[in-house]
Order: structure tokens, then sequence, then C-alpha cells
């Protein structure tokens, strides 16, 4: 690799260990093996080189979760699941790929709470939303994202990148609180105003539907 790809590599290092705030250039030119003038000369600044980093990592941690999806079913099997079992199954999927990737996660949080105080950080962000709005959408209904039309991206889309930043911020404050997919659905199920879904019980032991009548007393012989 050149330095701009060991740049890359490193500065994305440094969000999974350091984190957005804690990261200086001085780390990146340790982890990359590089140096700081090579930073200005290949990315212009050490922010842009952030930037280009932080949306390297969550497009690596998409094709992470795309993967997975692919190991798990058969070809096909995502467009034959209903969209509930489907949904469940592979968010059960993202939340543990969630817990691989944290430290981009938490850096992204970091980020997030900087883009108002920085106009570029903000622009980054709103040129990424229609591309991972529409990403999600394919991944966890089973498409390849081309196929994804601008509404079903705007509706759908946006309701599942609000989760996933929902997921950002608990898992940040406790993972132990954070909602399993299955608890998603069924809260999904009350919204939308159906029964909630009834706990599973134990079977009871199988009886004789009608008591067996008792044995006539026996007659003694004359």
């Amino acid at each position: 690799m050149g330095h701009r790809e060991d740049l890359l590599t490193g500065a994305k290092r440094c969000l999974e260990e350091k984190g957005w705030s804690r990261t200086t250039a001085r780390d990146i030119v340790a982890a990359s093996g590089a140096n700081l003038a090579s930073i200005g000369y290949h990315y212009g600044s050490k922010d842009a080189l952030m930037r280009e980093a932080l949306f390297a990592s969550m497009s690596d941690w998409a094709d992470d979760v795309q993967r997975s999806f692919e190991a798990d079913e058969p070809a096909g099997g995502g467009r034959d699941a209903g969209l509930r079992e489907r949904f469940e199954t592979r968010w059960t999927r993202v939340l543990e790929l969630f817990d691989k990737h944290q430290g981009v996660w938490r850096s992204q949080l970091e980020a997030i709470l900087q883009v108002r105080h920085d106009p570029e950080l903000r622009a980054a962000f709103g040129r990424a939303q229609p591309e991972g709005r529409q990403g999600l959408v394919g991944m966890l209904h089973g498409v390849d994202e081309s196929e994804v039309d601008e509404e079903t991206s705007r509706v759908m889309g946006s309701f599942y990148m609000t989760l996933v930043s929902g997921m950002i911020v608990q898992m940040a404050i406790d993972p132990d609180l954070m909602p399993s997919a299955h608890d998603l659905v069924e809260a999904m199920r009350r919204i939308l105003g159906e029964a909630p879904e009834a706990p599973e019980t134990s079977a009871a032991p199988e009886t004789s539907a009608t008591p067996e009548a008792p044995a006539a007393p026996e007659v003694p012989a004359s």
C-alpha cells in the first residue's frame, strides 16, 4: 500500500481504539507508519482524513453484515422469508456485529455531537444519508440496494436509520438494556394496534377425554 492507504488504515484503527475526539495526527502517524507531512499532502488536513476514515469504517461494518447474511442464508433465502421474520433474523445479526464494531460506532456518536460546530463534517453526514438509507433497506429486506426505489428508501430507510442511531446511543449508555430484535417487532405490532403476542406456555400433560368407569364387582357363584 502507498502512504495514502496506510494513513486511511491507521486512522480507522485509531477510531476503533481511541475514538474520534482523542485521536491526534501523531496517533495516526504512529498507527500508519507514515509521516505528518503526508497527511496534508494526501488529505489536506487531519480532519479530512478522519472524516474519510469514519465513513470508510461504517462501510466496512455494512460489508461485514452483508457477508454474515450471505453465509447464514441459502441463495434467495432473504427474499423468501416474510418481512417480519427477515427483519427479526437480520436485525439480530446486526446487533451482534454492532458489538464487534462498537469502537467505530462510539466514534460516530462523538462525531455527530461535533457537527454543530463543524460545517464540513455536517455536510459529509448529509451526503452519506441517502446512500446509508438505501443500503439499510437493501440489507434488511434481502435485496440489492440498486432495487430500492426512492420512496422506500425515504420511508423505510429513514426508519431503519433511526433504529441504528438509537442503538448507537443505547450501546454507549448500557448495552445490556438494548432491546432485542424480537422486542422491536413486538413493539411495532402494538403500535399498529395488534394484540400482544401470547407468551409461550408449556403444554399440559395429556389426559383421557373421559374417565374410565370403575370395574364392576365380581358376583360370587351360587
